[in-house]
């Protein structure tokens, strides 16, 4: 049997087809494809870190407000019966914690190979485990602080433990101003990743600059604050103090916000492994198109040929 040149069938299969796609022409559509998915991608971070951010601040204060109150532990003062943040230091959290997310636009991202589609309870989910480790080393510092603190307790606290003198009323404050806003800066790290650890993928340099500039200015304002009584409540900086212990405490709280954010992000990648071994939401199944190829492909094979 004779058979045709491959040069020969390719030029009959040209001068018959209506359109011919060569590799410049599909390139613009390759280059599309991968520039929307980066932009997902980058979607899905915001939309992950924003509702974490979030959950674990409402959480905390919320938690905080009713279950560890300072008067509980012996506060005379009638503006530290529980515990609350000082609106200046509230907006500098939001404020510095807006401005290092809109660099998020810049990140550095690797499209996926896939096609993509928002699976919202996969977003939540992993929003709130983000959010449930953040906030309860939020919550055990305070308690940490608040028996660091108070006259009776201190003997017995983690602080008097540690070597530390024991932490004066205006320092808890600043103490936890300082633990949400590192919290918060490193939630993002994690968030940006998806289901990889954090280290897998280096951030754009725009996002990495304006989260250090964040970090940096949270942990001066800490460190220096003057002490002060904004909204009454008394405010002291860390780095105030006779004894070396004492101006040391931004290390202590540096360290031990690093120590949870690596706990985090070991959390968050187990739960992505666990719901990808169960495919929980359908986050295996939609992400190869699931019951919507399948549905596709059974129209196709039962369609009547014309």
């Amino acid at each position: 049997m004779w058979v045709l040149p491959c040069r020969v069938r390719r030029d009959a299969a040209r001068a018959a087809a209506d359109m011919v796609l060569t590799g410049p022409g599909l390139s613009v559509v390759v280059e599309a494809m991968l520039v929307s998915r980066q932009v997902f991608q980058r979607m899905l971070s915001f939309l992950t870190y924003r509702i974490s951010a979030t959950l674990q601040l409402v959480c905390f204060f919320f938690i905080a407000c009713f279950s560890l109150t300072p008067r509980n532990y012996g506060s005379a003062d009638a503006d530290f019966q529980f515990f609350h943040l000082p609106v200046l230091m509230f907006m500098l959290i939001t404020l510095l914690n807006d401005g290092c997310l809109m660099t998020i636009g810049y990140d550095r991202v690797v499209p996926s190979k896939l096609p993509q589609r928002w699976n919202l309870p996969v977003v939540f989910t992993i929003a709130i485990i983000l959010a449930a480790v953040a906030c309860s080393s939020s919550l055990m510092l305070l308690w940490i602080a608040l028996e660091g603190w108070g006259e009776e307790t201190y003997p017995n606290s983690w602080f008097k433990a540690l070597g530390l003198a024991q932490l004066k009323q205006g320092k808890v404050v600043t103490l936890l101003y300082l633990k949400i806003s590192i919290s918060d800066f490193l939630t993002l790290f994690s968030s940006r990743t998806g289901g990889r650890w954090f280290f897998t993928m280096a951030p754009g340099l725009v996002l990495l600059i304006g989260a250090i500039i964040s970090l940096f200015v949270s942990s001066m304002v800490a460190s220096f604050w003057h002490t002060s009584r904004p909204d009454g409540l008394l405010t002291e900086g860390l780095a105030w103090g006779d004894t070396n212990s004492e101006r040391l405490l931004p290390l202590w709280v540096w360290i031990y916000c690093i120590v949870w954010w690596l706990i985090q992000d070991a959390v968050k990648v187990g739960a992505h492994k666990l719901m990808e071994w169960m495919d929980l939401f359908g986050c295996v199944s939609k992400a190869y198109g699931g019951k919507v190829v399948e549905q596709y492909m059974e129209n196709k094979i039962t369609e009547p040929a014309n």
